[in-house]
């Protein structure tokens, strides 16, 4: 079975941003490295996802809207563009991966429990086989739905918050065995 390796939003976007400063996995570029590598390596195919989204860093016109420095897809590699939360809904991913004969998806990407977590959903819905490599993935911090509007110092303050730590678990509680099989940078690449 043919797989595809999914780069989600592991764009400069982020970096410019307040909260990158609390980002769960700062070091991504170089997590998920081995991944590209490997899947280049068996021919499978890396897909690479960004968002876009006018009037803030996710707006083209900003220059932020490209992989992080340290991530180059090869020209034969398709990138797609996404306005939603998950890289199904508003892309072609689906027709793409039909024409390749792509059923099983490795996920990876930011973050871990919003674009992540919806592909791989909603991939699960459509039927694919997934794996989600926890660690290649990053998020950050979630305030409390009455704390979003605090200054983001008092946000990673708040004993509501909910840490990466937690945010990363709930993720594999929710996913393991029901959307996807969980696996390791070194399970996929040893």
């Amino acid at each position: 079975m043919r797989s595809a390796l999914l780069v989600i939003d592991i764009q400069e976007s982020f970096r410019q941003r307040p909260s990158w400063a609390a980002v769960s996995n700062p070091d991504i570029v170089a997590t998920v490295n081995p991944l590209i590598d490997a899947a280049r390596a068996r021919g499978d195919l890396v897909v690479w996802v960004l968002h876009h989204e006018v009037g803030n860093v996710f707006d083209p016109a900003t220059g932020y809207v490209r992989p992080m420095d340290g991530l180059q897809p090869l020209p034969d590699e398709p990138v797609i563009t996404k306005t939603s939360a998950n890289a199904f809904t508003t892309t072609g991913l689906q027709q793409l991966l039909t024409t390749e004969g792509i059923r099983h998806l490795v996920v990876t990407g930011i973050q871990t429990e919003l674009c992540c977590e919806t592909t791989t959903r909603v991939a699960g819905d459509f039927g694919y086989d997934v794996t989600f490599v926890t660690e290649a993935t990053a998020t950050f911090p979630i305030p409390h739905r009455d704390e979003r509007d605090l200054p983001y110092d008092e946000i990673l303050a708040s004993p509501r918050t909910l840490s990466t730590d937690e945010v990363i678990a709930r993720t594999e509680y929710a996913l393991a065995g029901r959307f996807a099989t969980i696996a390791t940078v070194k399970e996929l690449t040893g």
